[in-house]
């Protein structure tokens, strides 16, 4: 009996040690693995640690990077404001300089104009455009530098063959011209009947109206040697075929109505309308004055011996444009 007990005691012992064993062995795993998880967790701290010094360190980076960054921009910035200003003062010294260059362009496109007003009023016959019946006097001496001989199928004569007339050599061009047109809008041919006298050829003729209508009559419709515009070479006397002499007739042709509309288109102005102070009416008589000159009397319903000789004289440079 007591054997057994001690028996039981013995077997009580054991599972007591084996027990303890077991809680020891427990106990060191689990110290080993504390300290293993400890170490992991050093570890951890540490690798923690280390990516905040770097995450510090890429943010100082980063800051140092924006701070240059915005120096840079900020740099760049005062840079383009200064190469702004001076663009602008560049464009305004430019614009400056421009203006100047255009001012004397114009001063010297002025003075060329001038030089060329001046050379062309210089090789022109100042005569042209004065105011002669009972005004200016020309003397005997006076005759065109050329004259052209107008074709005889432009002239009236009722003799055969037909008679030699002649015409301002620059005036013809613009003469044959206006009774081309004329012969082609009307249907019939306009033709001259008298064209350049000469000094003494107008003397003749004032003499024999003189003895044929006496000296009163003759003055209403003749002009003095001298101051006839047939001297000039730029006056011209129409008719038609079916008119022939009859002058009075004339203006009730369909060439003079013609006449009257068109004739300031080839510088053509009729020198004695109606009213004038100077002669009688005489709408055969036509003088060329340049085409400007005659569509500024046509366009203001003017007429040359109207306006002042001053008025009159800023033409004459522009006679044969």
């Amino acid at each position: 009996m007591y054997a057994g007990k001690m028996k039981a005691h013995m077997l009580s012992v054991n599972k007591s040690l084996i027990f303890l064993f077991l809680l020891l062995s427990t106990a060191g795993v689990l110290a080993y693995e504390y300290r293993e998880m400890q170490g992991q967790n050093a570890e951890l701290s540490r690798e923690i640690a280390r990516l905040e010094t770097v995450q510090s360190e890429q943010e100082r980076a980063q800051q140092e990077v924006s701070e240059r960054l915005s120096a840079a921009l900020l740099s760049l910035a005062e840079n383009l404001d200064v190469a702004k200003g001076e663009q602008d003062a560049l464009r305004s010294s430019l614009q400056s300089e421009q203006q100047k260059a255009q001012a004397l362009a114009s001063q010297l496109g002025q003075v060329s104009g001038t030089v060329q007003t001046l050379e062309k009023l210089k090789n022109t016959d100042e005569e042209l455009l004065q105011k002669y019946s009972k005004v200016y006097f020309l003397n005997e001496h006076y005759i065109p530098v050329r004259l052209s001989r107008i074709e005889p199928a432009y002239v009236f004569d009722v003799k055969m063959p037909k008679k030699e007339l002649q015409v301002h050599a620059s005036v013809w061009p613009y003469l044959k011209k206006l009774m081309d047109a004329a012969d082609k809008a009307v249907g019939e041919d306009i033709l001259i009947i008298s064209a350049f006298r000469s000094f003494g050829t107008q003397e003749a003729l004032k003499s024999h109206y003189v003895v044929t209508y006496g000296a009163g009559t003759a003055n209403q419709f003749s002009a003095d040697q001298g101051y006839s515009e047939h001297q000039l070479g730029t006056t011209v006397d129409f008719t038609t075929i079916n008119t022939g002499t009859d002058f009075d007739a004339f203006e009730k042709t369909n060439s003079y109505t013609w006449l009257v509309k068109n004739a300031h288109k080839y510088g053509f102005t009729l020198s004695y309308p109606k009213g004038n102070a100077f002669y009688e009416y005489e709408p055969w008589h036509w003088r060329f004055v340049g085409v400007e000159f005659a569509t500024y009397m046509y366009n203001n319903g003017k007429h040359f011996y109207d306006l002042e000789q001053r008025e009159i004289d800023k033409y004459l440079v522009s006679i044969f444009d």
